[in-house]
């Protein structure tokens, strides 16, 4: 029986006109970058997937991979690392040789939106590239949403009210599929400056997660 293919935006998606056109200034201003979707980044076959917000201009937009190329990576690929969910050596670029192991890595949003900020009705046009994997990963039990905008994207593409599942950091969401949500404030240098979240409670979401596989 051959596997179904999980869905992905075109590498020159033109569904979202506000960032087709973002996309393209970056494109003449950056013509040696991705600047295109970023697609997803590990085996379909994971118990585990993280959704992240969106790429970032000079991370994954520049390098393709998620959480590449910026600094809300060194945290999250540390974390995999020391819990044994990758292996190799991250050196932030997509070429690096990093392998992630029972986890997939993806974004609510694929492309690039102007100040880190995409529109509901952006996020709202990732929903099946989303739900997608959802469908197609046969051995998901558990999604990390890094964020409130993952979390709300998890529950809108799950077809979940918001106002069922509140979003707090480490919290855990039995949701009417069956796949278990996971909530961490997101890993970016903002939160992590700040101290809203620390290496310690960003490793506490990982020991709970490893706890459920």
């Amino acid at each position: 029986m051959t596997k179904k293919k999980i869905l992905a935006p075109d590498h020159n998606c033109q569904i979202c006109p506000r960032l087709a056109a973002f996309r393209a200034k970056n494109q003449a201003k950056y013509p040696d970058k991705f600047n295109a979707p970023v697609p997803s980044f590990g085996s379909e076959d994971a118990e585990i997937l993280i959704v992240g917000l969106a790429p970032g201009l000079k991370g994954a937009n520049f390098t393709g991979r998620p959480f590449t190329g910026d600094f809300a990576g060194d945290l999250l690929y540390s974390t995999l690392l020391k819990y044994k969910l990758a292996k190799g050596e991250f050196k932030a670029h997509a070429d690096d040789g990093l392998e992630l192991i029972n986890c997939r890595i993806t974004n609510a949003v694929r492309c690039l939106p102007p100040e880190n900020k995409p529109t509901g009705y952006e996020i709202n046009n990732c929903q099946p590239f989303l739900k997608s994997q959802f469908d197609h990963m046969p051995n998901l039990k558990i999604v990390l949403a890094l964020g409130l905008i993952g979390h709300n994207a998890v529950l809108k593409t799950s077809g979940e009210k918001l106002s069922g599942y509140k979003f707090a950091h480490c919290a855990t969401h039995k949701l009417q599929s069956g796949l278990t949500l996971i909530d961490s404030y997101h890993c970016s240098k903002y939160n992590t400056s700040t101290k809203r979240l620390t290496e310690p409670m960003f490793h506490d979401v990982f020991e709970k997660i490893l706890k459920l596989i």
